[in-house]
């Protein structure tokens, strides 16, 4: 069964001047209202729409942007639109001064050869997609000559899954400025009626959004649509800045007169299925939680908060126990036990005294779970017409007892057997997310990451709450033997209340004159059979509805959701099985021009009068894959990704994110040049970062005025025997005893086993170790008769998820999460700098806020990073003192 945890249908859009960096305008006030109005830096997005289409669930979206250079020369204009994970980009245009411009999908090898071909003639733009906490990014960038008008269209499509009962297209607008036509219309056509409709911004107060939105249903036919005229998006009577910026969000649901809803069109069915009404399945639920000492402090508080709310909503015919694992397995009971009000306060005591210890053994944990749910059934200790369900929750990867991913696989497929199905709630960053769903996928459940915020403990909730309810079991829809072929999934081991199960294929005969469906499945107390039986020729009259619907809509629902799950069933595939899945989810992505996996769109656009190639690739969930980390390279040398980062540059200044914080802290380290830092090291892994301090030309003995810089950096895996030695001047690759030396002016990726190294021309490095540790060397080089600077290097952690808990050094000691608290802010020695007292690590400090730059996007001006700064080489913040980092050798 398939859940939408994350919104249906999200947009942000941002219609900004990119290449400079412009900020936002500031409220101010108008004075004479200008002509100018609405033009920010010389450009004026005059014109805004979102265009949404839904016919029976699948959705249709256009998203188009209008905008004119009023200035008297060429500027760059960015069109940004973030979007569901779960939608297909269909298509691109770019129009300029009436000229089109489209996009085109393609295979990804292909499109990745024509895009690296445009490189290496210095033909390059900015189109990407990154992947966030809910959305992906779609951004576009191109030069306007002065006095024209450029277009942008993007198009998309999605099959919107029922959430808690309902459908929700969740829309986060975000214009940078006052647009004169700003319009979201959305037109819902649902053949079984509309039953609800409902729409409502954050970002707008009752008052204002009730004289710019209408929202209207009838029978099968609804209707929204959001009109702020300028003065309505002004944030105040007399501002030039907009308030456009929040959630919009759509609900609906349908009519359920029928648990079943057939509809055929063009020789293609799909068939939507959602009884009411019907007793809940009493469950057994086992809960896997890992007390590993990663999840010491927030984590483990969120995670116990969430456990007291689930068990307040534990239906007293449910069974439950709690598995903890750490290195070793501890269980609240030895055998499930009855959720009554007398077990679930004993609960309640149980989990409010967990706490955090030890390592991560995930196999033992769900070995305990599993024959636990297995002897409860065999030995009849849990109701006949009851369902087992095990849910686990872990931060980290196995580090203890079976720790091979493939071989916990393979033990928790042979011990559950297909019997019932186990979901992996993932909690951050610092795991292998692609094992905890090729299990999952395979044992019939999912995977869902859990993100390190404040909400974190609602997430756990929430996800509790889509399976706390099922209906049925052991469901199966059935159709006319003969008389389809290429059916969609057709068998669950669940449905749950709240949700949908949809089925789609093809018709052998269009020419039949009825349909019959039967879905089968087990209930609380008897076994259940729907039967829907539809007239053909009915059915024909009453699509008519042409001004609704756009005509080929189930036969693109049957491809995305055909695409969708060949692409599930492929992360568990292998060798002949997966090429065939491949070729059939490629073919079909092709056909109907959906941007997955294994597409790309391509878009050839102007540039001082020649043509420029960009591409925008389908990102994943899993960590960051080295070819995406490549591509991205190329693309815009890479963009801040939205996941926890730590890097050193400059002076030295290493700069740590703290994600759930939503800020930085930033220290020097001071040290004679020659000396050599420990940046990370793994004894796990066996990775190690080492810098080397170069100092100013001539040498500065001052050290209050002195500038030191990193000069070398030698990365090493021990268990590869690999070595990279990279200076300004030269790289250098070891492996074992063989040796070769590049050049910052090559382009080159060299990959081996588990290794990649992608060199881009005088601007970075990207080193990847497998698919859960990247890192990105930025080249600094200076005008080479500057009298004191030299060229330097940057250091950044794009990616360390795969780093294991034991992980030390300059760096590397902050990839384990960590709090702070910052508190009495006053007025500093320097009046543009506040001081404040911060508590981190159980010390008491006084910090300065400034800032710092990050030069991964932008090696000449860097971005600035605001963060609070650690005086004395860190003292406080940093374990021990800076001295103990210091090293004999850069191996």
């Amino acid at each position: 069964m398939a859940f939408a945890w994350w919104p249906c249908l999200i947009l942000a859009l941002l219609s900004s001047l990119a290449a400079s960096g412009f900020p936002r305008s500031p409220s101010r006030p108008l004075g004479k209202r200008s002509l100018l109005e609405g033009v920010v830096n010389g450009i004026e997005v005059y014109s805004t729409k979102i265009s949404c289409k839904v016919t029976s669930r699948f959705t249709h979206n256009v998203v188009t942007t209008r905008a004119v250079n009023r200035a008297d020369t060429a500027k760059e204009v960015s069109f940004d639109v973030e979007l569901p994970k779960t939608a297909f980009i269909t298509n691109f245009t770019l129009t300029i001064d009436g000229v089109t411009y489209p996009g085109n999908v393609k295979e990804k090898e292909v499109a990745k050869k024509q895009y690296e071909k445009a490189v290496s003639q210095g033909k390059t733009a900015g189109l990407v997609k990154a992947s966030g906490r809910k959305l992906e990014k779609f951004t576009v960038s191109v030069n306007v000559a002065a006095g024209s008008k450029v277009t942008f269209e993007l198009t998309y499509e999605e099959l919107l899954k029922r959430h808690k009962g309902k459908y929700e297209m969740y829309l986060k607008v975000q214009p940078k400025q006052l647009v004169k036509h700003f319009e979201i219309e959305a037109d819902i056509y649902e053949p079984q009626g509309i039953s609800a409709l409902d729409a409502e911004a954050s970002f707008i107060t009752n008052d204002l959004l009730g004289s710019a939105l209408t929202k209207s249903f009838s029978g099968k036919k609804g209707h929204v649509s959001f009109k702020p005229s300028m003065d309505q998006q002004r944030s105040c009577p007399t501002c030039t800045d907009s308030l456009l910026n929040g959630n919009f969000i759509i609900t609906y649901d349908v009519n359920r007169e029928s648990p079943a809803n057939v509809q055929i069109v063009n020789g293609y069915f799909v068939h939507f299925f959602a009884p009411q009404g019907l007793p809940v399945v009493p469950k057994s639920v086992v809960f896997v939680i890992d007390i590993s000492g990663s999840m010491h402090g927030r984590k483990m508080e969120q995670t116990k908060d969430a456990l007291l709310k689930i068990l307040d909503d534990m239906k007293e015919l449910d069974y439950l126990n709690f598995i903890l694992f750490s290195g070793d397995v501890t269980t609240w009971k030895d055998d499930l036990v009855q959720a009554t009000p007398e077990n679930i306060q004993e609960a309640r005591i149980f989990v409010k005294n967990i706490h955090d210890q030890g390592m991560t053994n995930i196999n033992d944990g769900l070995m305990r779970a599993i024959n636990m749910l297995n002897k409860a059934r065999e030995e009849h200790r849990v109701p006949e017409r009851s369902t087992s369900i095990v849910i686990l929750l872990t931060d980290g990867d196995a580090n203890v007892g079976e720790s091979r991913p493939e071989k916990i696989q393979e033990n928790v497929r042979n011990a559950i057997g297909g019997k019932f199905p186990l979901y992996n709630l993932g909690f951050g960053n610092n795991l292998n997310y692609n094992f905890l769903e090729r299990m999952a996928l395979e044992n019939h459940g999912l995977a869902r990451r859990i993100y390190e915020d404040s909400d974190a403990n609602l997430q756990l909730q929430g996800f509790y709450e889509e399976v706390a309810t099922p209906l049925l079991t052991s469901v199966e829809l059935e159709y006319p033997e003969n008389a389809i072929q290429d059916l969609t999934q057709n068998a669950y081991q669940h449905f749950y209340d709240g949700s949908e199960i949809v089925v789609a294929g093809r018709l052998l005969d269009e020419d039949m004159n009825n349909f019959k469906a039967d879905v089968k499945g087990h209930g609380a107390t008897n076994d259940l059979t729907f039967t829907e039986e539809v007239d053909m020729k009915e059915m024909e009259k009453a699509l008519k509805e042409q001004d609704y619907i756009f005509g080929n809509y189930i036969e693109r629902l049957w491809a995305y959701l055909t695409i969708e799950q060949l692409l599930e069933k492929r992360k568990n595939a292998h060798g002949e099985e997966k090429e065939n899945l491949t070729a059939q989810a490629l073919d079909l992505s092709l056909k109907y021009h959906f941007v997955t996996p294994l597409t790309s769109m391509v878009v050839t656009k102007p540039e001082d009068n020649e043509d420029q190639t960009a591409i925008a690739d389908k990102p994943g969930e899993g960590p960051v894959d080295t070819e995406a980390a490549r591509s991205m390279a190329y693309l815009t040398s890479y963009q801040p990704p939205q996941t926890p980062y730590y890097y050193v540059d400059g002076d030295p200044h290493f700069i740590i994110q703290v994600p759930q914080k939503d800020d930085a802290i930033c220290f020097n380290i001071d040290e004679e040049p020659g000396t050599v830092l420990r940046l990370i090291q793994d004894p796990i892994t066996g990775l190690t970062v080492n810098g080397q301090i170069i100092g100013e030309k001539g040498g500065n003995s001052d050290s209050k005025t002195r500038k030191t810089y990193f000069g070398k950096l030698g990365i090493a895996n021990a268990h590869m025997d690999f070595r990279l030695e990279v200076t300004p001047e030269k790289i250098i690759l070891g492996n074992g005893a063989a040796q070769s030396t590049l050049s910052w002016l090559d382009t080159v990726t060299i990959t081996q086993d588990g290794l990649s190294v992608t060199i881009n021309r005088k601007k970075n490095m990207v080193v990847s170790f497998g698919d859960g540790v990247t890192f990105v060397v930025v080249l600094h080089q200076v005008w080479k008769k500057h009298p004191v600077h030299q060229d330097f290097l940057g250091f950044y952690v794009v990616d360390s998820h795969r780093m294991s808990a034991q992980t030390h050094g300059l760096l590397g000691q902050f990839f384990h999460p960590f709090d702070f608290k910052v508190s009495d802010i006053h007025r500093g020695s320097d009046p543009t700098k506040p001081d404040a007292t911060m508590v981190v690590k159980n010390h008491r400090l006084t910090v300065t806020r400034g800032s710092q730059k990050d030069y991964r996007k932008d090696v000449s001006f860097g971005t600035k990073v605001a963060c609070w700064f650690v005086h004395n080489n860190g003292e406080g913040l940093i374990d021990g003192v800076h001295s103990d980092y210091i090293i004999p050798e850069l191996f």
